[in-house]
């Protein structure tokens, strides 16, 4: 019972005492007084809920992808050309106000509730779902109906502007693991931290499109072996212990989306699926 409190991001224990304390209104970092409902809001809303925007913004590239007659099989093309592009369109449209409906969001919680998103930053599952906005954000871009040439120069900015947030969270992720006593990969590897192994192959795939061959191959070998110590460490965890919340076993689809996507990466790399 002690482990499963442990594991809990610390988020949703601030949710519950932020509940239960309503009668006097809350103040943001300025002083300034915040209405009980939008404090409400913008204490349950977390980096998690990207998952939405991020779970739609993959199916637009996926659908976006299946329709196009490069790396795909004839049989294949011939099912799925005769989708209408309405359908794909109007599935790009939703992902992206999802996610910029989210963005807002969670822009005003940086804003006003800095300290919950400090603590989702230090929290060893909370600050894997800071990699999903990123990772939607280039996920829409590379699924954008016609909008962005993929050698442009505003599409190349758009790209580095996310990737760079991916390599920083890489950066502090990794570095831990290695000059933390505590935080060690065989302490704190949790499904979770199969996000940032997409997001490393969602950043390969977009470099790939920009004519970055080297920086894509260097960006898909890293998520790629990344993912293979993930899976022996957390496969190992498996038959000991269950120290994973009930609210999480979902993300262990995980396991299948990380080599899905490392699949459509090494496609961009190399031109087909060999």
């Amino acid at each position: 019972m002690m482990e499963e409190i442990e594991c809990k991001p610390p988020t949703q224990l601030i949710v519950e005492a932020s509940i239960n304390s309503t009668d006097h209104p809350e103040k943001n970092n300025s002083g300034e007084a915040l209405s009980p409902s939008c404090s409400n809001i913008l204490t349950k809303i977390h980096a998690g809920y990207f998952r939405v925007s991020l779970s739609l913004g993959c199916q637009a590239l996926l659908w976006k992808i299946l329709t196009q007659p490069n790396g795909v099989s004839r049989d294949v093309l011939h099912v799925f050309s005769k989708l209408p592009s309405t359908a794909c369109l109007l599935l790009w449209c939703l992902a992206a106000l999802t996610q910029i409906s989210l963005t807002l969001v969670y822009a005003l919680r940086c804003y006003f509730q800095f300290d919950l998103v400090k603590a989702e930053f230090s929290h060893h599952i909370g600050v894997n779902y800071l990699y999903a906005p990123w990772i939607s954000w280039l996920a829409l871009l590379q699924s954008a109906p016609i909008l962005l040439q993929n050698s442009s120069l505003l599409y190349m900015i758009l790209c580095w502007t996310f990737i760079v947030p991916l390599a920083m969270l890489d950066i502090k992720i990794y570095g831990q693991w290695f000059t933390t006593e505590k935080r060690f990969l065989s302490v704190m590897a949790n499904p979770t931290s199969l996000i940032s192994v997409i997001g490393n192959l969602v950043a390969a795939r977009a470099a790939a499109q920009m004519g970055w061959k080297e920086s894509a191959v260097c960006m898909w070998s890293l998520g790629m072996v990344h993912y293979l110590v993930l899976f022996v460490t957390l496969y190992q965890r498996l038959s000991g212990q269950n120290s994973l919340p009930t609210i999480l076993r979902p993300t262990f689809f995980l396991f299948f989306a990380a080599p899905s996507m490392g699949s459509l990466a090494w496609n961009s790399i190399t031109g087909t699926f060999d």
